[in-house]
């Protein structure tokens, strides 16, 4: 068995700290840390701040918290009392018949609620039961949602239907024949400089060319690029030009 509040006081002072001291580090009032040294516990809270304020203020000088508490339990905690009993529930307790007249009293009461309750719903008409959220939500019709409407592809772009044969910077000599190098020749000639020749596309459309560097050659109004240098040979369709 120790002192518990002399213990404290010696540790704070041999630390060379004042209550202000403590007070500003752990929170504690000055007078409640005076209390604690002095073991006026009559001046504290009550048992758990008593308990909490000791095991804080013991750790903050070094000392082992729970051993305070311990002698504090000990020596000094009061057992806690149960809750008091009313003096008007102990008087009833004592007479049974007023208890008796009490309950009676409570029934008619709640006969005499049924009643008007009763009178209410015969003058008012039967009133619609409520109906609880969840049971509402349940009720309630599903409206099933839509998907969002797919975009709708753009309209694809129709293809040339006819190819246009242009001697742009001197004159050349063509063959041009339907379908390829074998069908039937529906030009031969030399195709002078400024001159054009149309064909339609419905077939492809062979072209043998003398001097391709002086041609100019579009289908569906753009040009075929990157013409040969050299005689050679185009077969032009809806989808484009390509050497044959």
């Amino acid at each position: 068995m120790f002192q518990i509040g002399p213990s404290l006081r010696e540790a704070r002072t041999r630390r060379g700290l004042s209550p202000g001291d403590v007070h500003k580090a752990i929170r504690i009032r000055e007078r409640y840390l005076s209390a604690l040294e002095e073991e006026r516990w009559e001046q504290l809270p009550g048992d758990a701040y008593i308990k909490g304020f000791l095991r804080t203020y013991a750790e903050f000088l070094g000392l082992d918290g729970q051993l305070y508490v311990d002698e504090y339990n000990h020596r000094f905690s009061r057992p806690d009392e149960g809750p008091a009993v009313p003096e008007t529930l102990r008087r009833s307790s004592r007479r049974g018949g007023s208890g008796r007249m009490l309950r009676a009293a409570a029934a008619l009461v709640v006969v005499a609620a049924l009643a008007a309750g009763i009178a209410a719903w015969r003058h008012g008409g039967a009133q619609p039961n409520p109906t609880l959220p969840g049971a509402a939500a349940a009720a309630a019709p599903r409206h099933r949602t839509k998907p969002p409407a797919r975009p709708k592809p753009a309209p694809a772009k129709p293809k040339p239907t006819s190819t246009v044969i242009r001697a742009a910077t001197d004159d050349s000599w063509l063959s041009v024949r339907i379908g390829g190098p074998t069908g039937r020749e529906i030009y031969r000639g030399i195709l002078v400089r400024g001159g054009q020749l149309r064909f339609g596309l419905a077939r492809p459309i062979w072209v043998r060319m003398g001097r391709p560097e002086a041609l100019e050659i579009t289908i569906g109004g753009s040009q075929v690029a990157s013409l040969p240098q050299t005689p050679a040979n185009l077969l032009l369709t809806r989808d484009g030009a390509r050497a044959a």
